[in-house]
């Protein structure tokens, strides 16, 4: 039993109807179809049955059934209208995008490819499901969007759970991301071994960093910035935050931990810590957030396309 697609899918002077897997009839215009995608384009130059003499007709107009179910034709079909008649839809979930990508591919709609490349690439859902972004971008060979998505698996473990899209990947691709990402790792760990980039930043303001208070009695000395000993709780958080930038190498770590430290060095009693701690470890973080990306920045993520290896970013 078919049903009738709702606005602007229904007009009463459409020309064809689009009849969805799940027996969705959408009734719309050849023309928006025809400018939106080449595949309809050519489709439609063909000779066309004379009316009354196709068997699949619906008050005289020609039925086109479809293998997309009527939420994929529904979304597509919007992408090919003007938006004065259809405003764009909204891809925020990766099963839209997915669907929506395919369907692109299939009918060559360039345009719409790139509006769903642009989905694939928002900060949202890249946070929220990285590596989904990655076999998606890859699968479709999309080299902007696979590297921006790497970037974004950084916040994750290296041995990453199961998911739904890792089957559109092959050994090889998770192998590249594997590399990468234990590289990265490699390349924070050095900022550990060399803290000039704390010393070049701050200069002869250090005070808060080496001061002279209640908080350095029992330091062990285990970091040294311009030969002194830094404060034992901010050594701890630097410890502590390195640890965890062997298993996730993002700049996007570092700043998520600095609430912690700010709220145990106020619950510590030291006046003159607690006075300045908040603004000096924002500030803190956000430097070392960027030379934590920096360090990263200079990994290559390698994904075997071909033969010759060809290397991206």
């Amino acid at each position: 039993m078919s049903t009738c697609a709702s606005s602007p899918f229904d007009h009463s002077k459409a020309d064809i109807i689009l009849r969805s897997s799940d027996g969705v009839e959408f009734r719309v215009f050849k023309l928006f179809l025809t400018l939106a995608s080449p595949f309809f384009e050519a489709m439609f130059a063909l000779p066309q049955p004379a009316a009354g003499t196709n068997d699949d007709t619906m008050n005289g107009l020609p039925v086109i059934p479809m293998q997309e179910n009527s939420k994929t034709l529904d979304t597509f079909l919007r992408f090919c209208y003007p938006s004065t008649l259809a405003e764009d839809p909204s891809l925020e979930n990766l099963k839209d995008i997915k669907a929506i990508l395919g369907v692109a591919r299939k009918y060559s709609l360039d345009l719409i490819e790139k509006k769903v490349c642009q989905a694939l690439a928002n900060p949202k859902v890249l946070e929220a499901e990285p590596l989904r972004c990655f076999a998606i971008a890859r699968n479709a060979r999309l080299t902007h969007e696979t590297i921006t998505a790497a970037k974004y698996t950084l916040r994750q473990p290296l041995i990453p759970e199961w998911f739904a899209e890792i089957s559109m990947i092959t050994a090889s691709d998770l192998l590249a991301l594997l590399t990468y990402h234990q590289k990265c790792s490699i390349a924070v760990a050095s900022l550990s071994h060399n803290f000039d980039w704390v010393t070049k930043y701050y200069g002869n303001n250090r005070n808060w960093l080496v001061s002279d208070c209640r908080c350095t009695r029992n330091t062990e000395g285990k970091i040294k910035l311009w030969r002194m000993d830094t404060l034992p709780w901010w050594t701890t958080y630097m410890e502590e935050t390195f640890e965890i930038l062997r298993d996730t190498p993002s700049g996007a770590i570092v700043k998520s931990k600095v609430e912690k430290t700010i709220q145990k060095v106020r619950n510590g009693g030291c006046a003159t810590c607690s006075a300045g701690v908040k603004a000096n470890m924002e500030e803190f973080s956000d430097l070392f957030a960027l030379e934590v990306d920096k360090a990263t920045a200079s990994i290559k993520l390698h994904a075997y396309f071909f033969w010759p290896l060809t290397v991206f970013g």
